[in-house]
């Protein structure tokens, strides 16, 4: 079966107003992130985003299960990234670029400095970065990104660009690791691939490529999101189009045709 969830279009102040046609015409509307709504609610384990940003965005970090539940979320967030388009000047900030202190952090997100602790990377189109819970980072101007996350509205921001909302620096800080932190999934993702971008622990991710897909998605029923990176392709028959996000139970179901290529997630 499958389920098309309910898309959510929002303005953010670093959004962007030339979003691609296939996800619809906006106007003037500076839009930020598309997401896309499960009807489960909050005992959905996945959210999928479409992010476009004309400006950087804060620089934050989040909380693994155990904190999370600490302070009163069903679960904690993880979350990975696929660069969709990128402009020359494009960065991503992940983690930080030497071993600190939570001191030395809480001074430099008031004035600024936290800036330059960051390891902001280039960032290009089909770059693959995943955010364990507990990594500082931030995602910088001139890029379209789909992040898979974890299925939470927990953010912790530690540092604005003196935006007017509010900060989580104690929140923040207890939770986040004060030394660089690479992990072995971020890399280079090749439009052509059928590969397993994350086996777990919180979800598992397989980036789609063609017909040849098939080979490669789960048997039998589960919870799965379905996420269009391009058109050509099909859940039982019917036609899913880039910036349209669906549920199935059966990821067999799913057809791409050459040249097409999507993301599947479902939890671990």
């Amino acid at each position: 079966m499958l389920t098309r969830l309910e898309t959510i279009v929002v303005d953010k102040p670093w959004g962007r107003t030339d979003i691609p046609s296939d996800f619809g015409d906006f106007g003037d509307r500076r839009v930020g992130e598309i997401w896309f709504s499960n009807p489960a609610g909050d005992d959905a384990a996945i959210m999928v985003k479409f992010l476009f940003t004309s400006e950087r965005l804060s620089i934050q970090v989040h909380p693994d299960d155990r904190a999370a539940q600490a302070a009163g979320y069903p679960r904690g967030k993880e979350e990975c990234w696929l660069v969709l388009d990128a402009t020359p000047e494009a960065e991503l900030g992940v983690g930080l670029t030497a071993a600190t202190t939570r001191e030395a952090l809480h001074d430099a997100a008031l004035d600024g400095s936290i800036v330059d602790m960051i390891d902001w990377r280039p960032a290009r189109a089909d770059d693959f970065v995943y955010n364990r819970a507990g990594t500082i980072h931030a995602i910088g101007p001139g890029l379209v990104v789909v992040e898979v996350q974890q299925n939470v509205d927990c953010t912790y921001r530690l540092y604005d660009y003196g935006r007017p909302r509010e900060l989580h620096l104690e929140a923040g800080l207890a939770v986040a690791e004060t030394a660089p932190r690479p992990d072995p999934r971020d890399g280079h993702v090749d439009a052509g691939d059928n590969r397993l971008l994350v086996d777990g622990p919180h979800f598992r991710l397989l980036h789609l490529s063609g017909p040849d897909a098939a080979a490669i998605l789960p048997d039998g029923s589960g919870d799965f999101t379905f996420t269009p990176l391009s058109q050509g392709c099909t859940v039982d028959g019917e036609s899913v189009r880039l910036g349209e996000c669906v549920a199935t139970d059966r990821a067999d179901a799913i057809m791409l045709a050459p040249g097409a290529r999507a993301l599947l997630s479902w939890p671990a």
